[in-house]
């Protein structure tokens, strides 16, 4: 009998989830939380300050999204703002290879914090419309995600500016936090 409430309650009544998008400064996540919510891309964004919440509506899904500001005297937060989450979104410059063991660093720092154990986590390699964009395999090399264990891991090669895999990025996350619920 639960199961059948819980089908009819995902067909009919719209869900809520919640994830946290951070990175280094000048990856992008404010543009990726720009596009998921608007479907257009923004020149220019000006840089989160500490962080932002946005409520983002995408069919029956209300996502709300925790923007981390990537500053250095900003990123002691960022395990604080990620407990409960059902998906973390780390994105990376892609087309700034020299910042990629500084991302590494600070993802493992984080994804060591005993309270986020198992939280899934999707890696955005922002910026791949740019002539400088690493290819994504050296990218995942270069981020040691393969090292990785117990825990939901993928990565997307995207581009704000052109809207490339955003849908896909989308996807990922709402079937991570439909399967975390399902779990509960």
């Amino acid at each position: 009998m639960g199961q059948l409430f819980s089908f009819f309650q995902r067909l009919f009544w719209s869900q809520e989830m919640e994830i946290a998008v951070l990175g280094l400064g000048n990856a992008g996540k404010s543009s990726f939380v720009h596009v998921i919510n608007t479907g257009t891309f923004k020149e220019n964004m000006m840089a989160t300050v500490g962080f932002c919440m946005h409520k983002v509506q995408k069919g029956k899904v209300v996502i709300k999204v925790w923007d981390m500001g990537g500053q250095e005297k900003y990123r002691g937060m960022w395990e604080r703002y990620c407990r409960g989450v059902e998906v973390i979104v780390f994105v990376v410059d892609s087309s700034d290879p020299k910042l990629f063991p500084l991302a590494q660093k600070e993802l493992q720092a984080l994804l060591s914090q005993p309270t986020l154990a198992g939280v899934p986590l999707l890696v955005l390699l922002n910026k791949n419309d740019l002539p400088t964009a690493v290819d994504p395999n050296e990218a995942v090399r270069e981020l040691q995600l393969e090292t990785l264990k117990d825990r939901d891991v993928s990565y997307y090669s995207i581009s704000c500016k052109n809207i490339i895999n955003i849908e896909k990025a989308l996807e990922w996350i709402t079937l991570r936090a439909n399967h975390n619920k399902n779990k509960k």
